[in-house]
């Protein structure tokens, strides 16, 4: 039997620890257990809001979906969010707590130790069983002495592990005996089993391999779970975007809808509405070669608009208005919105040093980067159709000319009326801060016919489909996983 707290572990990043966990968190809430999802520090983007209007790391918050439950800020009280190489965003339990290099952080993990171990240690207290996930590799030896993800949160929170490793991008044996020759001999046996994760083609032709890890390790592989393509659940990280302007594999029949991938995009799960539309292709880019494909272009969100607004000044500004010209539809959203106004002012040097960026000029809006950060789950209307989705930006944005596109009838469930983003008067450039804006099928669908699509078929709207997403990853992981063993 393993015990009740199980921490999902990995050879390295971007092998599935994050789906892996949604997936024993949903099968677990299955059975009528009270379970929770933990990650003492994320670093990622990619963030979402909970409903108490504090930000967290989305896969958190997707795991807390999973789980059945609503998402908190102990799930994940550290989240690291880069704004270059070597500097990130700290948010502390939901809120912003200063800008920091890595040598700065590293220096006071003691500090944040103590903060993930009081946010599990309230977690704890609520719920039957906590699902941890680790961060990277949980065998880089530089760093080992002071984790505070992996096997230093196992260990406090009485964890036994779960590694996981990545068949798909090869030498998994090598994976799972390297990880466990750097690991000391006390975190080995905390170790109680592996899981083979996105393996490609007949199963049963690698039992040889999982005889032969099980001899050499005296450990169980769990089970080999397959590549999936028929369902889709938010990942963490960007990997998933990290191909750019492969046109090859699309039909030219089929409208497109590129979607300008910036050096520091944030919150990119906020196209996976439009990835789930057969009548539609999406496609990131970061070469302004073929705009002319494209049925619409999307700026998205940035974690460093003024810098990702120079690169962008740099590469698309011709070919963005060049676009623009020949009838093309521009939509930004919150950093991509910013960027399509008269200039970004950042007086305070919240993103680097103090200064003022002129930006795309496209649409009649000025921005003033200043704290605090505003952090909401919103309900809006356009027009006739009503959405939901969240807010993460600094500053405000002010209309110097031009019409609203939105207008918000409540933010963290307080009732409000304000008007939200703006829309050029024949309608084709249009921004917004409104993260999750394509997830209210409505309002997806109010924006295909915008741009010229007549896309008129009932669809679902992405809260549904997610719900629906969950259920699938609960299968296909059961159908591969030794499940007695696990509980």
């Amino acid at each position: 039997m393993m015990k009740k707290n199980i921490a999902i572990l990995g050879t390295g990043s971007d092998v599935g620890k994050s789906i892996l966990a949604a997936a024993l968190c949903r099968s677990l809430a299955d059975r009528g257990v009270k379970v929770a999802p933990f990650k003492s520090q994320n670093m990622s983007n990619n963030s979402g809001i909970t409903p108490e209007g504090l930000e967290m790391g989305r896969a958190q918050i997707v795991q807390a979906e999973a789980a059945k439950i609503a998402p908190h800020v102990d799930m994940n009280p550290i989240l690291l969010k880069p704004t270059g190489e070597k500097q990130s965003q700290v948010i502390l339990n939901g809120k912003v707590h200063g800008d920091h290099t890595a040598m700065e952080y590293h220096r006071n993990k003691g500090f944040y130790f103590k903060k993930s171990c009081q946010a599990f240690d309230s977690l704890e207290k609520s719920y039957d069983r906590i699902i941890l996930e680790g961060a990277g590799s949980c065998a880089e030896v530089n760093l080992m002495p002071n984790d505070i993800v992996n096997f230093a949160m196992a260990e406090y929170a009485n964890a036994d592990v779960i590694l996981a490793a990545d068949i798909h991008r090869g030498g998994v044996f090598a994976q799972i005996i390297g990880t466990l020759e750097c690991l000391p001999k006390k975190y080995r046996d905390m170790i109680k089993g592996f899981i083979i994760n996105r393996f490609r083609g007949d199963i049963a032709l690698f039992k040889e391999g999982v005889d032969w890890i099980e001899n050499k390790t005296n450990k169980k592989v769990l089970g080999v779970v397959p590549w999936y393509t028929h369902f889709k659940i938010d990942a963490e990280d960007s990997v998933e975007i990290e191909e750019c302007n492969n046109f090859n594999n699309f039909n030219p029949n089929i409208p497109i809808i590129g979607i300008i991938r910036l050096p520091h995009i944030a919150n990119f799960t906020d196209f996976h509405a439009l990835s789930k539309i057969k009548e539609i292709q999406t496609i990131f880019i970061d070469e302004p070669a073929h705009l002319s494909k494209c049925k619409a272009i999307i700026i998205p969100g940035s974690k460093n608009t003024r810098a990702d607004l120079d690169w962008l000044l740099k590469k698309f500004k011709i070919p963005l208005n060049e676009y623009y010209q020949s009838m093309g539809h521009i939509l930004g959203i919150c950093g991509g919105y910013q960027m399509l106004g008269e200039f970004v002012d950042d007086p305070e040097g919240l993103e680097g040093s103090p200064g003022r960026t002129k930006a795309l000029g496209l649409l009649p809006v000025q921005t003033l980067l200043k704290a605090p950060k505003t952090t909401t789950l919103s309900n809006f209307q356009w027009g006739s159709v009503t959405g939901k989705g969240y807010e993460i930006h600094m500053g405000y944005t002010n209309l110097i000319s031009g019409k609203p596109l939105l207008e918000i009838s409540s933010r963290n469930s307080i009732p409000c009326t304000k008007k939200e983003g703006c829309v050029s008067e024949n309608g084709r450039i249009a921004g917004t801060y409104m993260h999750g804006f394509f997830d209210s099928s409505q309002i997806l669908l109010k924006w295909l016919n915008l741009i010229g699509l007549d896309i008129n078929y009932p669809c679902d709207d992405m809260f549904n489909l997610k719900e629906r997403d969950y259920i699938l990853l609960k299968e296909h992981f059961e159908a591969h996983i030794d499940m007695s063993y696990l509980f």
